[in-house]
């Protein structure tokens, strides 16, 4: 097929695709009245589906997808901003975890979730490593701390910064301040060279972020565990990702010990009109 395809019998000729396709690839043809794309489109698109899910009567079919293929929005499922505001003030950082495994199921389930995350270009470049056995997280762990012991040998100025000397006491005494116990940790990668990977893995291990409570497990952005990945060789070793990858990303995954019961106050926002 081309890249749409129009059903005369539902198209109302409203123009609703056309205001709203991102690449402008959409016009009306002044003969028939309905939607047809421009010369060179394919070039353009980037089947993102908009022309799809946003006409109400269901008349465009991509070539990538098609009305039957994109569920419809259910009303009563939408939040109100109250419902928003509380789903992200009740959001915590867990750093104290249940000795319990997550089922794969539910691992997989907040991926594909994550995946509706908008990216850049819609060029999804966003790939999922679960370092699922807890044991390897905390051999990875251990290389994280063999990279602070490196950097405070060398009197770096990142070491004494972020207090690294610290963590590596509290390793040494049997305590985890990289992955805090937590059992899995799931990694964002994509290809270096690619200008939308960061944002994309960055909102994608957010949307995450915020789903796993729903599921009723918690989650903490791996900050050291993220830096040693792209910086430290024998992390770099460890993970293994695929030629020309970086990691993007690290989020710690798990059963929460304990539960939170009121939501704690931040800065009052500072705002700039102009």
């Amino acid at each position: 097929m081309t890249l749409f395809s129009v059903d005369e019998n539902r198209c109302k000729g409203e123009g609703i695709c056309v205001d709203e396709c991102p690449a402008r690839n959409i016009v009306i043809n002044e003969s028939t009245g309905l939607p047809e794309p421009i010369p060179g489109a394919e070039e353009f698109c980037i089947n993102c589906g908009h022309c799809v899910v946003v006409c109400p009567h269901g008349a465009i079919s991509h070539r990538s997808m098609s009305p039957d293929e994109c569920p419809p929005v259910i009303k009563e499922l939408t939040f109100n901003p109250e419902h928003v505001e509380h789903l992200l003030r009740a959001r915590r950082s867990i750093r104290t975890y249940k000795k319990k495994h997550v089922e794969k199921e539910k691992i997989e389930r907040l991926i594909h979730i994550a995946r509706y995350a908008p990216s850049g270009h819609n060029l999804q470049p966003v790939r999922w490593l679960v370092i699922y056995d807890s044991d390897r997280v905390s051999h990875l762990a251990s290389i994280v701390m063999d990279w602070m012991r490196e950097l405070i040998k060398q009197k770096n100025p990142l070491a004494i910064l972020l207090h690294m000397d610290r963590l590596v006491e509290r390793w040494e005494s049997g305590n985890d301040p990289i992955c805090r116990g937590a059992p899995h940790v799931i990694v964002t990668h994509a290809q270096a060279d690619e200008r939308t990977a960061q944002p994309a893995c960055t909102i994608a291990l957010t949307y995450l972020d915020l789903t796993a409570p729903s599921f009723g497990l918690g989650t903490c952005w791996a900050g050291y565990f993220h830096a040693a990945s792209n910086i430290w060789p024998p992390m770099q070793d460890a993970l293994n990702l695929p030629d020309g990858h970086a990691c993007f990303g690290a989020m710690m995954i798990g059963y929460p010990k304990y539960t939170y019961h009121r939501l704690p106050k931040r800065n009052t926002p500072q705002i700039t009109w102009i």
